[in-house]
This record gives structure tokens, C-alpha cells and sequence, in this order.
């Protein structure tokens, strides 16, 4: 795939400089500042139109197989036939190529509004969309304290976007020592988490060897993308929904929440993770 010029010619891709006047202490500064960008992302299947997502043009190819696997659009990641990537005035165009009676299911199941960053599910036209359970989760992880931990503690080192320009999410998958394996960014953090699944899937990474862990709340469609990409520990950052939890208990996902070094708190499936000693998370 061919990425957007600003994203292709930048050293960082999914951002651009623009001029800023900073002020500090009274003191005027002309400075070049780097943004992230936030462009839409239509998402068409078979040349009919599905969605329109707020993304960050960068790792498209990762996020049209893990939106795809995750929206339900394929079951399995060789139903992804072909991805293509259009440029146009209005934004970017992700064609996919998937199989004729996957695409024909998609006419009952349309969305019809926009996706903006901050929302995962906008536009499912109705509630049997919108709250598709996803099958429970077969992988078995045991996660420490310590990777838990370990993994927390190495989220900065590989977040170049937010280093630059402190307006993006990211999703990580770490092994079961804590070491950060893939992590990608996005304006979006189910967009984040889109992009990691399909590097996974890409890499060939077994989701029963480690956790995913993500620098936001733990929303719904959080749990419902980390449970359709066989995800069984998602740790977040912040809290999550109870509509969150309630769906990590039936898809059997281990849901840990306010996780930071020294300490988390664990809502459902609480037996995959090993807490310190005394039986303190």
C-alpha cells in the first residue's frame, strides 16, 4: 500500500509540523510543532461502502485486517483477500477484497454514520450489531505482577507519536515476561487496538503467549475487539465500563483496569493473573 504523501514524506509517519506560538514564562516562541493527524478513513468491501473512521494514516494495512477480523467482515484472516489504498480530496479509501457471501452478508448490517475517533461502534444501524458477543476466549495466559509491570513500564520507550505530539492512544501486546512485542498508535484507541490485532495476525504472534495492554478506559468495544482477536488479558491504563465487564466475564477475558507499575485492579477472570505476595494485586 501507498500511504498519503504527508504521512509517506514525514520521518514520523501519522504526523505533520505546523507552526505554533508558544508561550513560556512571558516569552514568545516561533516554533515548528509535530501533529498528529486524524484524517477520514472510508472503509469499503466488494465496492459497497461499510464505515468511515477517524484513523491516523499510518499502519493502514494492520487496520484494515484488524478492523476487518474484529467488524466481523471475515472470520479468519485469509478471508482478506486484497487490500487497497485509495487517496482522495476528502480523505483516505481502504478497499477490501473479501469473499462473495462474506460481502453479501454485510447488506443486512451496514453503518450509516461516520466513526469518529473517539467512538468504535458509531453508525451500527442496529442492536444486534452493536452488541455482537464475541466466542469466549480459548488462550490461557498466567500474567505476574512483574510482567505486568515490566510491560507498563516499557509502554513510553515505544510510543513515537505520543512522544512527538501527545495526542495518541496506544495499543501493545507484551509477552509473558512483560516485553513489549508490537505496539501501534492512533488518534483512536479502538483504531490502536485495530492495528495491533492485525500485526498480530500478520506476525503470526500466538495470542495464548502474552497481553495486550492499552493507554486508555477499557470501553466495550475495547473488550469486544481484544475477545474477537483471541485476546484473554486486556490491561487498561484507566477504568473500564461496566458493560465492559460484563462482557469480558461471559467472553471469559481477563479485564484488569488502573493498572499502573505497582499495582492494577483485576474486574473479571482474576486466576490468569498472579498477583505479590499476600495476594495483593
Amino acid at each position: 500500500m501507498t500511504l498519503p504523501e504527508s504521512t509517506a514524506d514525514s520521518p514520523l509517519p501519522g504526523a505533520v509540523q505546523r507552526p505554533v506560538a508558544r508561550w513560556r514564562a512571558g516569552h514568545l516562541a516561533e516554533q515548528a510543532d509535530w501533529i498528529a493527524e486524524e484524517v477520514p478513513v472510508a472503509v469499503v468491501c466488494n465496492g459497497r461502502d461499510f464505515a468511515v473512521m477517524m484513523a491516523t494514516p499510518a499502519d493502514l494495512e494492520d487496520f484494515a485486517l484488524g478492523f476487518a477480523l474484529s467488524e466481523g467482515l471475515i472470520a479468519t484472516p485469509d478471508e482478506l483477500l486484497a487490500v487497497a489504498l485509495r487517496q482522495q480530496l476528502e480523505g483516505l479509501t481502504l478497499a477490501l477484497t473479501i469473499p462473495a457471501e462474506r460481502a453479501a452478508a454485510l447488506a443486512q448490517r451496514e453503518r450509516s454514520l461516520e466513526g469518529r475517533s473517539g467512538c468504535g461502534v458509531c453508525g451500527s444501524r442496529r442492536l444486534e450489531d452493536l452488541l455482537r458477543i464475541p466466542p469466549r476466549v480459548t488462550a490461557d495466559p498466567r500474567i505476574s505482577a512483574a510482567a505486568l509491570d515490566a510491560a507498563l513500564s516499557g509502554l513510553a520507550a515505544h510510543q513515537s507519536l505520543a512522544a512527538a505530539t501527545g495526542a495518541t492512544h496506544a495499543a501493545a501486546w507484551a509477552d509473558r515476561d512483560g516485553r513489549i512485542r508490537l505496539l501501534r498508535e492512533d488518534v483512536g484507541r479502538h483504531n490502536a487496538l485495530d492495528k495491533l490485532t492485525g500485526a498480530l495476525h500478520r506476525g503470526g504472534i500466538e495470542r495464548g503467549d502474552g497481553f495486550a495492554v492499552v493507554t486508555s478506559r477499557a470501553s466495550y468495544e475495547m473488550v469486544m475487539k481484544a475477545a474477537s482477536a483471541g485476546i484473554a488479558v486486556l490491561a487498561a491504563i484507566s477504568a473500564p465500563t461496566a458493560l465492559a465487564i460484563a462482557l469480558a466475564d461471559s467472553t471469559g477475558l481477563t479485564l484488569i483496569g488502573f493498572a499502573r507499575p505497582g499495582g492494577c485492579a483485576v474486574y473479571t477472570h482474576a486466576g490468569r493473573y498472579a498477583g505479590r505476595p499476600g495476594g495483593e494485586p
